[in-house]
């Protein structure tokens, strides 16, 4: 059934049965046992959502509990509530017949999981919605896999930090990393140093009624909460209000650009750990995880190679250099974490072998080599590099990134030290606004990843269940979806958005940091509603158009010419003609819009050279028609010239914004000159590799 293969994460087995369990008003789901307030709350959210998506009124919308009738539709059983701490065991089984469904766990965490996976059976025919029949076993690769949300950058209001808790829930991510000090801003209040947070943002934090807030709805989803305080460096918020911790006499304001800054903590003086250890103290009990994120990250130890008195505390512990310090540093972090039952996790740079292994988390953002090479020194680790959605890297790449590939190089023992993985979602191009479309659905195959079986992870028709996932993750209030036409709306200044949306469908923003260098007078302030905030992270049009393009070339062989009479080779002639028509004359039809809308002025070039690929390309199939008619073609060499430039021209960013479907268009111009031409030119020089295309 094909409700089945829309499964994500992939469970570990599925085993199809006969039959089909309808959803009438009749349906209802039963808790065995005395259950906790995680489960009752999650099975009035299964039945919420089931109602929602159905349309059914329920005669009974609340789970029913002990004593339970016989013809409960759903039984929910488990053994007992699951710690919310790494390595719990979130298994489940579903077994899901024509007349009843039964879910067991051994704990409630399992439960959690396996109200996602019904949920995601659920289906519908011409007699209405229903489960299909079915058996499923399953239980998570990894233990660890998390989603950073990083608030320090660009503050995310509650509502923000909730859809998204219920989106990595939907998927089954169990771990939120909620990046909350940075250079920008300190985003906790604390009563006990409150300079930190008066002085350290902009009036934006997170109160601790807040915090606690969030911990117990993330608690109810089954997801822990970790918190990041990045130590040494990137601590210019930290020194606002407490100016005597810093490792460089100031006089300090607060950071409102990006990149790395000299801001250090002072590792030499007493009075820093003493101050360190009653902020710890408090917020080890606002926080109920065991681990706590130390940061540890990017110090690149300037301010400590300029003070003085830095320098003898240096000699006289016979410590070389800035990295020897900040191991110093993290070891008397690492004695106060300790001191109050917690554990460290660190960014790979904190990897020393003096710190103690049992304890100690390193968190691979630079390679993968670092999260190896702690694992053969005895350190459990998590991955991140790879993971990093800010990149507005395409699915495929976070996707094949496996924490464990090319891992042979460990033992067995060594590779049980690696618990899993995180998505990382930096902000500082991210607004409230755009953040569920730069996480979303792209997270969930970084989920499916880190839960599901290796074997069972592969590229084919992940494209199709990413889009099942993202109706669902909508049907939770996530905006990926929703917000671009809006954005799209305010910068044309008006409710025609159909030209617009046609070229921006084409685009992504550039990748890796190339935004930050091709425009590094951003600051927190920016606005973060211009069309490269509103392009996709993934063009899935432009992705459609080179699998059509693909699929049109593949017709041609061996024998173009015989080939060309199939029916499949007339539809997708066809099809690829007009998309290319209408890419050729949207120019036309922006043009105006762009008059009128100063926030397009940037891309108004782009748009020009859209229209122009998109007509070398109909030019193209003109004469390749001719070549299949065996007329005259009178090609020269200044038309393939022509081509040259054009697709060089329309490959450059404009506003940081890349027109992605330019790849596929140079493709289909290549493939078609080199069939009618031989060899008699090369081939356009740029066009792109499959991935870039893609």
């Amino acid at each position: 059934m094909k409700v089945l293969d829309h499964l994500l994460p992939k469970p570990v087995t599925v085993t199809p049965r006969s039959g089909v369990l309808r959803i009438t008003p009749t349906f209802t789901l039963g808790l065995k046992g005395d259950p906790g307030k995680r489960t009752l709350t999650g099975a009035s959210r299964f039945l919420a959502r089931l109602a929602g998506r159905t349309g059914i009124f329920l005669a009974n919308p609340k789970p029913l509990v002990a004593p339970l009738p016989n013809d409960c539709s759903l039984v929910v059983r488990y053994q007992r509530p699951g710690n919310l701490a790494l390595n719990e065991d979130e298994s489940y089984q579903i077994e899901i017949g024509s007349n009843q469904a039964f879910l067991h766990a051994e704990t409630d965490l399992g439960v959690l999981r396996g109200f996602e996976t019904i949920l995601q059976l659920l289906t519908a025919d011409e007699n209405g919605p229903f489960f299909p029949a079915v058996d499923i076993t399953d239980e998570p690769r990894f233990p660890w896999r998390g989603l950073l949300m990083d608030c320090a950058r660009h503050f995310q209001p509650l509502e923000v930090i909730k859809r998204n808790l219920d989106g990595m829930a939907a998927v089954k991510l169990n771990v939120l990393h909620w990046h909350l000090t940075d250079d920008q801003a300190f985003r906790v209040e604390s009563k006990v140093f409150p300079r930190l947070h008066q002085d350290g943002t902009d009036g934006e934090y997170y109160t601790q009624e807040q915090i606690r807030e969030i911990i117990a709805y993330a608690d109810l989803r089954g997801i822990r909460v970790v918190p990041e305080f990045d130590l040494p460096g990137h601590t210019s918020s930290w020194v606002l209000g407490y100016p005597e911790l810093a490792s460089a006499p100031g006089p300090y304001h607060p950071e409102t650009g990006f990149g790395v800054k000299d801001t250090v903590v002072n590792p030499a003086r007493e009075e820093t750990y003493a101050f360190l250890e009653a902020f710890f103290q408090e917020m080890a009990a606002l926080f109920p995880d065991t681990y706590i994120h130390i940061g540890g990250d990017e110090n690149n130890g300037k301010q400590w190679l300029a003070n003085p008195e830095i320098q003898g505390f240096m000699r006289a512990n016979n410590l070389s250099d800035p990295h020897s310090l900040q191991a110093y540093f993290n070891r008397r972090l690492h004695a106060i974490l300790t001191k109050l039952n917690k554990k460290m996790v660190g960014w790979d740079e904190i990897l020393d072998p003096d710190l103690p292994a049992s304890t100690i988390v390193i968190q691979a953002w630079r390679n993968k080599e670092s999260l190896w090479q702690a694992a053969k020194m005895g350190y459990k680790g998590i991955l991140s590099h790879g993971y990093y959605l800010d990149l507005m890297q395409p699915t495929a790449l976070h996707y094949q990134n496996d924490p464990l590939a090319e891992a042979d190089q460990l033992t067995a023992e060594e590779q049980q030290l690696i618990l899993g993985g995180e998505a990382a979602m930096w902000t500082e191009f991210i607004s409230p606004e755009t953040i569920d479309a730069r996480i979303w659905p792209r997270a969930a195959a970084i989920a499916e990843r880190l839960w599901s079986p290796a074997a069972h992870c592969t590229l084919e028709g992940l494209d199709d269940r990413l889009a099942m996932v993202s109706l669902r993750l909508e049907e939770l209030g996530l905006t990926h979806i929703k917000n671009y036409p809006m954005m799209l709306r305010r910068l044309c200044g008006s409710m025609e958005i159909d030209a617009l949306k046609t070229l921006v469908d084409l685009c992504e923003p550039v990748k890796n940091y190339e935004r930050t260098i091709q425009c590094p007078e951003a600051t927190i302030y920016s606005p973060l509603t211009r069309v490269v905030d509103a392009a996709p992270a993934e063009a899935q049009t432009a992705r459609k158009f080179h699998k059509l393009v693909r699929a049109f070339l593949s017709t041609l062989e061996p024998d173009p010419k015989a080939s060309a009479m199939s029916d499949k080779y007339e539809n997708l002639h066809r099809a690829i003609k007009a998309q290319l028509s209408l890419w050729q004359q949207n120019h036309a039809a922006l043009e105006p819009v762009i008059q009128s809308a100063p926030l397009l002025t940037e891309i108004q070039s782009l748009s020009a050279d859209l229209a122009r690929i998109a007509g070398l390309g109909l030019d193209l199939l003109t004469f390749w028609d001719k070549w299949q008619n065996n007329e005259p073609l009178n090609l020269d060499s200044a038309f393939y010239q022509k081509q040259k430039t054009a697709f060089a021209a329309a490959a450059k960013p404009r506003g940081q914004v890349e027109l992605v479907v330019t790849g596929a268009i140079a493709e289909l111009v290549e493939a078609l000159w080199q069939m009618m031409m031989g060899d008699q030119s090369p081939p356009p020089s740029n066009a792109t590799t499959e991935e870039e295309a893609i």
